[in-house]
């Protein structure tokens, strides 16, 4: 059932964009508009046009509303927490401890050309 109305809304959704960039601009900004003949006049056909944006625009939110209405009754009484299915734990863990800092020596670069393992002298 959810996924009818949710195709319907998209479609709905669609077709109010085509109808809303069909209709003539109002304040003629861009310099486009004018002339037009055929078989509607215009004052007709933005009559019509706008009947049918007022028709996609209430059956679009009529189908959000029902989504909204769809997704409450299928999450009613849940919680995230309750998906998940993990509890939360009750005490915090400590911190690692931090590791010793090195002396001085062992935080420099390898010399280069020193690539030879340092093995002890048997004296």
């Amino acid at each position: 059932m959810e996924n009818v109305v949710l195709i319907i809304h998209l479609l709905l959704a669609l077709g109010l964009i085509g109808v809303v960039l069909l209709q003539r601009s109002e304040g003629g900004g861009l310099g486009m508009g004018g002339g037009g003949g055929g078989v509607m006049s215009g004052r007709a056909a933005a009559t019509a046009l706008s009947k049918v944006t007022w028709i996609f625009a209430i059956a679009f939110i009529g189908t959000s509303i029902t989504l909204t209405i769809l997704a409450a009754e299928k999450s009613a009484g849940t919680s995230v927490l309750d998906r998940l299915g993990t509890s939360v734990p009750a005490t915090e863990e400590p911190a690692p401890a931090t590791p010793a800092v090195p002396p001085a020596g062992e935080l420099l670069p390898p010399v280069p050309g020193d690539n030879a393992p340092k093995v002890p002298r048997a004296d």
